[in-house]
């Protein structure tokens, strides 16, 4: 019989940002099974009341949980911003968000002492980013900016368009004064978008991807907790959505750097009986 460790790592984000992060956990825990949701009915959550996001996130949640897993990762900007504590609260699986470790990766790296931070507007006007920097490094200056635009130019896939660097400047172009030696990526979509963003910020500006910083969260708390896989078997890869996968699996794809394959259809509203169809 197979114990805790063998159960897979769950993860949700409001639509498709989130895969890259499932990326990286992939990547350095090669060995780790995993379920992705993406609220792919709901995205944005970024343009939403914290109360809503909190009802969604906790949705999502519970929808992993009931599936067993072990670890929960909130690879969403805004719903880790809004919601994390409660998710702490009332779950019996240890929580990983994505804003506390891309703070503590920008409050090393930064020498100057000030850091940038872009993400969703939800994420922004939460100043949660500013808030772990300034608990992490106190003293951390801070430039804020939403930058909107970015998701859609990344759904896209253009990263290296000419439009994506002319909406990169125009978002940025007097972003790195000051001494910004450090720039957040604080929604999941940006990473897809760092040509653009590197070319409008400068060469000695750091870009900081949570993603990797996430996953070596993961790993660290899985060690602590006993519960790495020991990697006796293949790992299981599931991916669900709460609107019709085709868009997910074009799009997923070049977010994951995979092949996408038996998306499942599913609604996870409290309110209605459980319903499940399969696109493979």
């Amino acid at each position: 019989m197979m114990g805790q460790d063998h159960l897979p790592i769950g993860v949700f984000d409001s639509g498709i940002g989130g895969l890259t992060v499932l990326r990286v956990i992939h990547q350095a825990l090669p060995a780790e099974s995993t379920i992705y949701l993406g609220d792919t009915a709901r995205v944005p959550y970024g343009t939403k009341s914290p109360e809503v996001v909190t009802r969604y996130a906790l949705n999502n949640a519970r929808f992993l949980v009931e599936r067993g897993i072990k670890l929960l990762v909130v690879a969403c900007n805004t719903a880790s911003a809004v919601v994390l504590p409660a998710l702490e609260e009332e779950l019996d699986v240890p929580v990983v968000g994505v804003i506390r470790p891309g703070a503590r990766k920008a409050a090393e790296t930064t020498r100057s002492g000030v850091v940038g931070v872009i993400g969703t507007e939800g994420t922004i006007m939460s100043g949660s980013y500013e808030r772990a920097l300034l608990e992490i490094r106190p003293g951390t200056r801070v430039h804020k900016r939403p930058c909107p635009l970015f998701v859609p130019l990344a759904e896209e896939g253009w990263e290296n368009h000419p439009v994506s660097l002319t909406v990169a400047q125009e978002y940025l172009h007097d972003f790195a004064s000051g001494g910004m030696d450090t720039l957040i990526l604080g929604c999941t979509h940006y990473p897809v978008l760092i040509p653009a963003i590197e070319k409008a910020v400068g060469a000695k500006v750091a870009l900081v991807d949570s993603a990797t910083s996430v996953a070596e969260a993961v790993a660290q708390k899985l060690g602590r907790l006993d519960l790495t896989c020991p990697g006796d078997g293949p790992p299981v890869r599931e991916f669900f959505v709460t609107d019709v996968p085709q868009r997910f699996q074009a799009v997923g794809e070049r977010f994951l750097g995979a092949r996408i394959f038996g998306i499942k259809q599913v609604d996870i509203d409290p309110h209605k009986p459980p319903n499940q169809a399969v696109y493979c």
